[in-house]
């Protein structure tokens, strides 16, 4: 998989790292910080922060003996700007949408049509001439 597109989505499709990333957007953490609230391994957290490495949204810093990884969201703008380019249809089916509830609302609405006698004495003339 060699575009940055299809590896960020690659990346976002686990819910740990979807976690992983909303922790590092509060800052730096080290592996055993990100592991801290998972049932899993410093070992498993390290898997998970390789793929979001080679995804480009996460960074490895070196400070003494510890490597914090950091968030690098550029990855992220990319990804929304490719979503982003489907609000055109999304308001033109929402749109067509409301405008068919309107249809239908105004067809429930007795204001709308004419009054019960008419209808009714209209419907018996045209009855009697069939």
């Amino acid at each position: 998989m060699s575009d940055s597109l299809s590896m960020t989505f690659s990346a976002l499709a686990d819910p740990t790292r979807r976690a992983i990333l909303a922790r590092l957007s509060q800052g730096d953490a080290t592996v055993g910080e990100l592991a801290a609230p998972f049932d899993m391994t410093f070992a498993a957290v390290s898997k998970h922060l390789r793929v979001l490495e080679g995804a480009g949204l996460v960074t490895r810093g070196r400070n003494a003996q510890y490597r914090p990884a950091r968030l690098d969201a550029r990855p992220l703008a990319a990804a929304s700007d490719w979503i982003g380019g489907y609000a055109q249809f999304w308001d033109d089916s929402l749109g067509a949408l409301d405008h068919y509830l309107n249809a239908l609302q105004q067809l429930g609405d007795p204001t709308s049509r004419p009054t019960g006698g008419d209808a009714t004495a209209s419907t018996e003339k045209e009855n009697d001439h069939d």
